[in-house]
C-alpha cells in the first residue's frame, strides 16, 4: 500500500529515485539476468552454423531453452533450501544468485572448450547455462520484490530491464564482433568473464530481510513431505486463499496482458519488409532507435509509479500497448519514410517498455514474502 506521501513528492524527488544504490544494482543484475540468453539461443546457432553443423542438429538446440519456461519446478528449492558455504554466508538470496553466475561462467567457459566439434558435450554445457541462468532469474526477483517496498518496484524493474537489454546487445551484437575478429572460443570466453559484473554486485548489495528461514528437509519420509507441502504446495494455497474468487481473474488477466502486443511482435519485420523498407533502416530504427525508446518507456513507467501508485500505470500501459498497435495499420497506408517509421517504433517502444515494467511490478505485488521465488516464477 503506497502512503499520501507518495503522492506529493516532487518529480525531483522522484527520478532521484534512480540515483539509489539498490536501483543501480538492479541495473547490474540485470545485466548478469540477460548476458546468457542469447548465448544458448541466436548467438550460439550463428556459432553452429559457421561450424558446418546440419540444420537439424542446430533445431535440436532450440529445446535447451524450455529450462526457462519450467524454472518454477525448481523455485521451491531455490526459495527454501539452503547452499551450503554460501548461504550461511551471504544469505539465500545472494548464494543461489553466485551459485547461478558460477554455474554459468563454468559452462560458457566449457562451451568455449568444446565447441561445434563435439556436439553432445557442447549441449550439455548449453543446458547448464540455460539451467543455471534460469536459476538466477529465479534468485533475482526474489531478491528485487524483498529488496525494495512496492512504490519502489517499478524503478527497481526499469533499472533491471536496462540492463538486461544492455547485455542483450554485449551477448547478440558483442559477441558476434569478438568472433569475427578474433574467434568463437574468445567470444564465449569473454562473455563468460563478464559474468563477473553480477558476482561483484552480488558480494557488495546486502541481503533483503526474509520473513521465512530458510531450512533444508529432513532426510526421512515424514520430513521431505513437509518440506514438499510447505515449499511447494504453501504457495500456491497462499495464493488462492489470499485472493479467494479473484484468483482465477487474476491468473486469467495475466494471460492476457499484452497479448495483442506478443502476437503483432511476430510479424514486425516481415511487415516492415514488405512496406519497402530496408534491412539498414529497420536495424537503424526498429532495433537501435526501438531499443532506446523502450528504456525511456521502462523509466518513465518507474517515476510514474511513485507518482500515482500502481494501477493507473497499469491501466494505462495496458491500454497505449493495444492503442498503438493501430498506428501499424496507419503505417501500412504511407509510403515508406524513416520519419513515420520512426514516429510509430517510438509510441509503440515507449508503451512497451513501459507496460512491460508497470506488469512486472504487479506481478510482484501479487507475491507472498514468504513464498517470493516460487509465486513469482509461476506468475512469470
Amino acid at each position: 500500500m503506497l502512503n499520501d506521501a507518495t503522492f506529493t513528492r516532487s518529480w525531483s524527488e522522484i527520478l532521484l529515485v534512480y540515483t539509489q544504490p539498490r536501483v543501480i544494482a538492479m541495473a547490474f543484475l540485470g545485466f548478469s539476468g540477460g548476458l546468457p540468453f542469447l548465448l544458448v539461443f541466436s548467438t550460439l546457432t550463428a556459432w553452429l552454423t559457421e561450424g558446418d553443423v546440419s540444420r537439424s542438429a542446430i533445431g535440436f538446440f532450440a529445446w535447451i531453452g524450455i529450462t526457462y519456461s519450467i524454472k518454477v519446478l525448481w523455485a521451491p528449492v531455490v526459495d527454501s533450501v539452503p547452499i551450503a558455504g554460501l548461504t550461511g554466508s551471504l544469505g539465500q538470496r545472494r548464494g543461489w544468485m553466485i551459485a547461478g553466475q558460477s554455474g554459468i561462467a563454468i559452462g560458457l567457459i566449457t562451451m568455449a572448450l568444446v565447441g561445434p566439434s563435439n556436439l553432445l558435450f557442447l549441449s550439455l554445457a548449453a543446458l547448464v547455462v540455460a539451467f543455471s541462468s534460469a536459476t538466477q532469474d529465479v534468485a533475482i526477483d526474489a531478491f528485487r520484490i524483498e529488496a525494495a517496498d512496492l512504490e519502489y518496484q517499478a524503478a527497481m524493474t526499469a533499472a533491471y530491464v536496462f540492463g538486461y537489454r544492455v547485455a542483450l546487445l554485449a551477448s547478440g551484437a558483442g559477441a558476434l564482433y569478438l568472433a569475427d575478429y578474433f574467434s568463437w572460443q574468445v567470444s564465449y570466453l569473454a562473455m563468460a568473464g563478464l559474468m563477473s559484473v553480477g558476482v561483484v554486485t552480488v558480494l557488495l548489495v546486502a541481503e533483503p530481510f526474509r520473513e521465512r528461514v530458510s531450512k533444508a528437509p529432513e532426510l526421512s519420509l515424514q520430513g521431505v513431505l513437509q518440506w514438499f507441502k510447505t515449499a511447494v504446495a504453501g504457495p500456491f494455497i497462499d495464493f488462492f486463499q489470499r485472493n479467494r474468487k479473484n484468483a482465477l481473474i487474476i491468473l486469467f488477466f495475466i494471460a492476457i496482458f499484452r497479448l495483442s502486443d506478443i502476437a503483432m511482435g511476430i510479424m514486425a519485420n516481415p511487415f516492415y519488409l514488405d512496406m519497402g523498407y530496408t534491412k539498414t533502416e529497420i536495424a537503424n530504427v526498429a532495433k537501435i532507435f526501438g531499443f532506446f525508446m523502450s528504456i525511456a518507456g521502462s523509466f518513465i513507467c518507474g517515476a510514474l509509479v511513485i507518482k500515482w501508485g500502481l494501477m493507473r500505470p497499469l491501466l494505462i500501459g495496458a491500454v497505449a500497448v493495444a492503442v498503438t498497435n493501430l498506428l501499424f495499420a496507419g503505417l501500412s497506408r504511407l509510403e515508406p519514410e524513416v520519419i513515420y517509421l520512426a514516429v510509430v517504433i517510438s509510441a509503440d517502444n515507449i508503451s512497451g517498455g513501459f507496460a512491460a515494467t508497470a506488469f512486472i511490478a504487479y506481478l510482484s505485488s501479487l507475491t507472498n514474502k514468504s513464498y517470493t521465488a516460487t509465486q513469482y516464477a509461476l506468475f512469470s
